[in-house]
């Protein structure tokens, strides 16, 4: 007799056979690309349709960062290392500090470079990794599963829920069958896989558009960007010291030079160099004028303190 686990897994959305893909077995290797891209097709209009909610989350989430408060991604497998990926860019390319935006992967840090099968079984250790990460509020815990089912990903936003947390939820399956307790459910249906059940494809795609859209949007609330460009970056590696140059180019119209001597002048950080060239300031008024504007550069250059 079939167990519970097994007929719910088998009604989940995630999990159905895709009749587009039936013969993908015996396609030619273009025929089995042209399947895949044209499914992949599907994803963005999933996510669009998502909008209002990923709008609620960045809403939650510019909130509890005002405060001091973090966000946990938790997830397993794939969903795991998507969260980690994304947490671990924030720092280089908006200049956060590491514990602003954290992931945790069922398995810890070998999970992800090698599946740690079974870890996700068991909701108690998604509870207990957000204890030891010290997680409290105004911290929002955001679980990221395909299936919504997961229990690792469960049971850390029950804890989270549980102590006064903000939680989001991501997950491919329909809103309609979603039955969790949170703040906000994010739900792109992309359709069943090309390849049944393996959500690193569709889901996956789907799952990333999300949570790029959750931290850059937050990160362009917070003032760490200037009209299109990432200005709190921080010059890590040769790449991002040439970046902050064009961008001190770009914005004032300096030389090559001269944006690398206002750029040493504000100790390497860029919106302070672009309130120095722009208005003249020495370094101490220029972070001062930032300060003032909550770390808005358009105000701080105009003189002006932002809504």
């Amino acid at each position: 007799m079939a167990s519970s686990l097994f007929a719910e897994i088998q009604s989940l959305a995630t999990e159905q056979r895709n009749p587009r893909s039936m013969e993908i077995d015996t396609a030619s290797v273009r025929d089995i690309l042209e399947i895949i891209n044209t499914e992949d097709h599907k994803v963005p209009i999933a996510v669009r349709e998502e909008l209002p909610y990923v709008e609620q989350a960045v809403e939650i989430v510019v909130d509890a960062f005002r405060q001091g408060g973090r966000l946990f991604y938790v997830g397993a497998g794939t969903s795991g290392r998507l969260g980690v990926v994304d947490a671990s860019e924030c720092p280089p390319t908006f200049g956060t500090p590491p514990e602003m935006v954290q992931g945790l992967i069922a398995g810890g840090r070998e999970a992800m470079f090698q599946a740690q099968e079974g870890a996700e079984d068991v909701e108690e250790n998604g509870a207990q990794d957000l204890r030891a990460a010290g997680v409290r509020p105004p911290d929002v815990v955001c679980g990221i599963a395909a299936s919504r089912r997961t229990p690792y990903v469960v049971g850390a936003v029950r804890y989270a829920r549980s102590i006064g947390c903000k939680t989001l939820f991501v997950t491919c399956n329909p809103r309609s069958s979603f039955d969790l307790d949170v703040d906000v459910a994010i739900c792109p249906v992309v359709g069943p896989e090309v390849i049944m059940g393996s959500t690193r494809m569709k889901s996956g795609t789907a799952q990333k558009l999300v949570l790029n859209m959750i931290t850059t949007a937050s990160m362009i609330r917070l003032g760490k960007v200037y009209e299109n460009m990432m200005i709190d970056l921080q010059m890590t590696n040769k790449k991002l010291v040439e970046r902050s140059k064009r961008i001190v180019m770009t914005v004032t119209g300096l030389d090559y030079d001269a944006a690398g001597a206002v750029l040493e002048q504000a100790g390497g950080h860029v919106k302070t160099a672009l309130v120095m060239a722009l208005t003249g300031a020495d370094r101490d008024e220029a972070r001062r004028r930032l300060e003032a504007a909550g770390g808005f550069v358009r105000p701080a250059i105009q003189g002006s303190i932002p809504g």
